[in-house]
């Protein structure tokens, strides 16, 4: 038996179907037998998994590891795993492990890392531990040989039409639809996988490099069509990097799923979009596009120059103004904290937000500070050797990196205290102003209340010590409605 594990790594209420763990199972279905174990779910994994394996002959114990709070649940349950049954291989896989391959073969209860995407990798990987191939002749894995790091050749990856649909019917798919802004039973998707573009501070870029591989509209649609049909889903959220990419793609699919009366949301490039007709904004308004995530990453050219963005600012400005027409909600995100001149670009970054609240009042924004990720080439900023990351799970897992990998406090050398707290506060007095439509917990009364009290601050420019507006947010935190029980 080979068991998938998915550590758990968010709030019950924020709970989606794990589509990692998915596409691995998808490629074990009819020709292994396999258990998913999903921590998101089951408030005692470790101990799920134990029984698995005391009833079971378990080959693989195959692990998706995303930095932060599931990296961390990953650490706590292999270890004691590992500690109990230390004849079963345990493979780590995904974001973390794909960027810090050697970090997480330090922990001593990790035996290989799958880099990249993992669908073939696993099923030859399982055939060297039931001896019938090379650790060598397995590209995108990593592994210790006689105490030595050995790091394999990248795995080309392969379209989603390329592997078998996900097996729904392996998981409770009714419990993953959870509420959101965009409906009752909200599921989510991958339509393709990687990204085509070399930003410099981004890490999908150094766990895929600059390769896209998207699904078929045709397969797309029967899937969501499936989880229409099957479990009721009312809404989606597309999980890809680029969701768009040729304007004729995006116009099929949209064709195509206009009948399923779904809203989505997706995430997009500023330029992509922004090249797009009329024609077509309309089509994918009228096929439920409700909102769209933007990386705007900075309200300075010099940056996104540096960035390799590959997008201006103007850009930006244009596309804020001209979606709205289309009832489409952007959503941007920057992210602030230039290593060479962090405050110009906070400064600039500031007052460009706020003329894209001008342009467009609908617009969400999310605000980050430049957290670095190593990079297969120049780090954003040449910021090399700046940053020492740590060099076990165990040490990412200490509050001091968990704040810096959930951009709380980066604490990086070149963003002084005082441009940290500017970005900060400023966040603070835009999300008052302008709330979220996406916090559907919170009472109506509360956008009134928090309106009011930030747009003095937001009029005058003052953004320092807004104390009143974090009390509101606590007030406010305590009277939402109790998350619904799984």
């Amino acid at each position: 038996m080979i068991i998938l594990f998915n550590p758990r790594a968010t709030k019950p209420r924020n709970v989606r179907l794990p589509l990692a763990i998915l596409a691995l199972a998808a490629v074990l279905e009819g020709r292994e037998e396999y258990e998913i174990v999903d921590g998101n779910l089951d408030d005692n994994a470790t101990d799920s998994i134990l029984s698995l394996m005391h009833n079971h002959k378990v080959e693989m114990l195959g692990v998706t590891v995303m930095p932060g709070p599931q990296m961390a649940a990953a650490v706590e349950s292999c270890r004691e795993i590992r500690r109990l049954r230390p004849e079963v291989p345990i493979v780590w896989g995904g974001y973390f492990p794909s960027l810090y391959p050697e970090a997480s073969l330090n922990a001593h209860y990790v035996d290989y890392v799958v880099r990249g995407q993992g669908e073939d990798t696993l099923l030859e990987l399982l055939e060297a531990i039931r001896g019938q191939r090379s650790l060598s002749s397995i590209r995108g894995i990593s592994y210790l040989e006689s105490g030595k790091y050995q790091k394999n050749p990248e795995r080309v990856f392969k379209g989603p039409d390329a592997f078998p649909w996900s097996p729904f019917h392996r998981l409770p798919v009714e419990r993953y639809l959870r509420p959101s802004y965009f409906g009752k039973r909200t599921a989510v998707h991958h339509a393709s996988i990687g990204c085509p573009f070399q930003c410099s501070f981004c890490g999908v870029h150094a766990a895929y490099g600059s390769r896209e591989r998207m699904e078929s509209p045709a397969r797309t649609a029967a899937i969501l069509e499936h989880l229409v049909k099957e479990y009721r889903a009312d809404s989606i959220q597309f999980y890809d990097m680029n969701f768009f990419l040729k304007e004729d793609w995006a116009r099929d699919l949209a064709e195509r799923i206009t009948p399923l009366n779904l809203r989505w949301w997706c995430e997009a490039r500023i330029d992509t979009v922004g090249g797009y007709a009329d024609s077509t904004l309309e089509l994918l308004q009228r096929a439920g596009c409700t909102m769209i995530f933007f990386g705007a990453e900075s309200g300075s050219d010099w940056v996104l120059k540096e960035m390799r963005k590959q997008i201006t600012t103007q850009q930006t400005l244009d596309l804020a103004g001209r979606i709205k027409r289309f009832g489409i909600i952007p959503e941007f995100s920057f992210v602030i904290g230039n290593p060479k001149d962090p405050e110009r670009d906070t400064n600039e970054t500031l007052a460009f937000i706020r003329k894209i609240k001008r342009l467009n009042p609908d617009s969400e924004i999310i605000i980050y500070h430049y957290t670095p990720t190593p990079q297969r080439e120049t780090m954003y900023g040449e910021i090399d050797g700046q940053i020492e990351f740590p060099t076990t799970p165990d040490e990412w897992a200490t509050k001091r990196w968990m704040d810096f990998t959930l951009r709380i406090d980066p604490a990086t050398p070149w963003l002084k205290r005082k441009t940290k707290a500017l970005i900060d506060n400023f966040e603070t007095v835009v999300s008052s102003r302008w709330p979220t439509v996406q916090d559907i917990r919170a009472p109506r009364w509360s956008r009134s209340m928090l309106k009011t009290l930030s747009s003095w601050r937001y009029a005058a420019r003052i953004y320092a010590n807004p104390v009143e507006l974090k009390w509101a947010n606590q007030f406010i935190d305590l009277r939402k409605p109790k998350q619904e029980s799984l």
